[in-house]
């Protein structure tokens, strides 16, 4: 583990990835702006050490990435007057996360959100998840990306200071076919944008769906229910009561789940509606208006107190929309925060739930000769 005697600052660094230490001052360079400051996190489960690698960008806008689990600590983004605020969900330190956490800013993976009894097949062969929310599979198993180590190194990037995350999942690991390399490179930008970019190659025809699972909260604290959202979204993906989808794509029409004009979370959410109950809220995918594979405006999001905007940016073809309604009041988080329902809410660019299953969902599958890549932006301004 580093101590504070080790760190040091680097002027300049190579266009190339570098083994990461200390504090890499990127703003010497012409080409390379911004800063990685490096802290000891703590230990995982396995007694590997963890650091906190906080990313800078030109304008004072910071994010905290762990590699444990990928998990995004903070984000500070300013409001309409210029003051800086953390807008996401989570823990001050480590143990707080391994010991519980509904995925506070977690990297999901093998495959994000739920798969049914935890089966699929594949190939014509059937395979078998750990069950781990309700009768099915969520987020990747008992042990997912958000739960392992990942091996840190930065990038000279033109937009801002980048840290990339790398992992081996083995062959069956929590059940899933192939060998599956991942990077994960997160950027800060010049423009206030967190960047994502996950790509992944495998040795044998597996599934894969990455995404991304911070809870944002744009006013900083409190409720989420003013928050105006929109979803250029015909169509979702309506549930049965284990939050399944039925295989329908169902028209927004008339629905609670009509965002393509800015409304407000709390506005339709307490509606006497079945997919409503279902999730206790919002807990659906929309089937955004895009090609899959293009980069996409998925959602905008603003704050009316703070004047903060997120926009989200993917090239997956589905959005994840959560209202946070299994908060309860039982975490405490940063600053002594206690989360209660509907805190946060999360945007999650990311194939349909269950896709495995659904031979008429968007393909899932990766084989060899392929390599699977997902961009997730997230753009912060103001109003």
């Amino acid at each position: 583990m580093q101590t504070n005697s080790q760190w040091l600052t680097i002027l300049s660094v190579s266009l190339g990835a570098a083994a990461l230490v200390g504090c890499a001052d990127l703003s010497k360079s012409t080409q390379k702006r911004g800063q990685i400051i490096v802290r000891p996190f703590g230990l995982a489960p396995d007694g590997s050490d963890v650091n906190l690698y906080t990313l800078r960008n030109v304008k004072g806008a910071e994010v905290g990435i762990c590699n444990y689990g990928g998990l995004v600590i903070f984000l500070k983004v300013p409001d309409r007057s210029g003051k800086l605020a953390d807008v996401v969900l989570g823990y001050d330190n480590l143990p707080d996360y391994i010991r519980d956490t509904p995925y506070f800013g977690a990297l999901i993976g093998r495959y994000g959100n739920r798969i049914a009894k935890g089966k699929f097949t594949l190939d014509g062969k059937e395979y078998t998840l750990a069950v781990n929310n309700g009768p099915n599979a969520l987020h990747g198993g008992l042990k997912g990306f958000d739960k392992v180590v990942w091996e840190a190194r930065f990038l000279a990037s033109l937009e801002g200071p980048s840290l990339e995350l790398l992992y081996v999942s083995k062959d069956g690991e929590e059940g899933y076919p192939g060998t599956l390399s991942v990077k994960a490179v997160y950027t800060l930008t010049d423009d206030n944008a967190l960047k994502l970019e996950y790509t992944a190659t495998t040795d044998k025809d597996t599934v894969v769906n990455l995404t991304h699972h911070s809870y944002f909260n744009l006013a900083g604290r409190g409720d989420i229910l003013n928050h105006q959202v929109m979803l250029p979204a015909d169509k979702f993906t309506p549930v049965d009561s284990t939050l399944i989808p039925t295989g329908e794509l169902k028209p927004v029409d008339g629905t609670p789940f009509d965002f393509r004009t800015p409304t407000a979370i709390g506005a339709r959410i307490g509606q006497e509606d079945e997919q409503l109950k279902f999730g206790g809220g919002y807990d659906h995918n929309w089937v955004i208006n895009k090609q899959t594979g293009q980069l996409t405006r998925m959602a905008r999001v603003y704050e009316p107190t703070s004047g903060r905007v997120m926009e989200v940016w993917s090239t997956e073809p589905g959005l994840q929309f959560y209202s946070g309604n299994f908060l309860d009041g039982k975490n405490t988080g940063k600053g002594g925060w206690v989360y209660k329902f509907r805190n946060g809410f999360c945007m999650e660019p990311q194939h349909y739930p269950d896709s495995p299953n659904h031979p008429d969902f968007p393909s899932v599958v990766l084989k060899p000769a392929q390599t699977y890549r997902n961009t997730i932006i997230y753009k912060f301004s103001v109003q």
